[in-house]
């Protein structure tokens, strides 16, 4: 049990103070003992939001050996101003949690200390890219940038390029994917293309070609889930790696997001860049 008194009137949102008080500990973490009546304000249960007062006795109820704690870890970043932050995310980490409270460091709680009036376990996320997916990623840190990033993916003024390594080889070496994509019926976490699904474009281009594996660059024009690894599925090269679409297994899979062109809040059009990493390149010349 931890006992705090609040020193100066700052006006500070009670899951704000504690995530600064608490070593190791999130505000995801602080706000599910919140939500789960482990925090106390001068007796009383409060809403993560309550703005707490000068001599405020905040008791906190929890055993750090047992607490579902969010480890801290460390991005990459690559451009940040007071409206958004743009990372380098790495394979293996998710964008944020799905749903039940899951006690794993993703981009969501990497974040979420900098945000200003945006909460939830989806909050500042503008967009997603899967856990197995590296590559460059956008977050908004307030609402009215948060707004304003949605509208340039909604409207399509996003421009988006992708690098993966593909079973086999593409032929032709460069073409227009234009297939709809839907949820699969009979495995709701996957998706196939199909006439009921929403509209799908992928551009593609074969950049280097191996003994087995092509390099292809992406280009999607819409931002279906899954829509890179459903379409190249569909032409029966799937992406090294991805053993959920039927890909060859591999360390990792084997999709990378390089390039992002947008209008950022302040007006400035932007394009952001994170290198593709060197083992795609090594894995498509491997047996030359």
């Amino acid at each position: 049990m931890q006992c705090y008194i609040v020193d100066n009137d700052d006006r500070l949102r009670l899951d704000m103070f504690l995530a600064g008080k608490i070593d190791n500990l999130s505000r995801s973490s602080v706000q599910k003992l919140i939500e789960n009546g482990s925090v106390k304000v001068n007796g009383n249960t409060e809403k993560t939001k309550y703005k707490l007062s000068i001599n405020d006795k905040i008791i906190v109820d929890y055993d750090e050996q047992s607490a579902n704690i969010i480890p801290k870890i460390i991005l990459d970043i690559i451009y940040q101003d007071d409206d958004c932050i743009v990372l380098n995310k790495p394979a293996g980490i998710l964008t944020h949690s799905k749903g039940a409270f899951n006690p794993e460091a993703t981009v969501a709680t990497f974040i979420e200390d900098m945000l200003i009036d945006l909460t939830g376990e989806r909050a500042g996320i503008v967009h997603r890219l899967d856990r197995a997916t590296s590559g460059v990623i956008i977050c908004a840190k307030n609402q009215n940038a948060m707004s304003w990033l949605q509208k340039q993916f909604s409207q399509r003024r996003v421009k988006k390029t992708y690098y993966a390594v593909i079973d086999g080889h593409l032929n032709p070496k460069q073409a227009i994917i234009d297939m709809p994509i839907e949820r699969h019926p009979r495995n709701p976490k996957t998706f196939r293309t199909g006439l009921n699904g929403k509209p799908a474009t992928t551009e593609y281009q074969v950049i280097k070609s191996g003994p087995f594996y092509d390099l292809v660059k992406l280009s999607p024009k819409t931002g279906r889930t899954h829509q890179l690894r459903v379409h190249l599925k569909q032409q029966h090269h799937p992406i090294v790696g991805d053993t959920l679409y039927d890909g060859p297994s591999a360390d990792r899979l084997y999709l990378h997001a390089e390039t992002l062109e947008l209008t950022l809040p302040n007006r400035q059009r932007k394009v952001f860049n994170v290198e593709m990493p060197k083992e795609f390149n090594e894995l498509v010349t491997e047996n030359d």
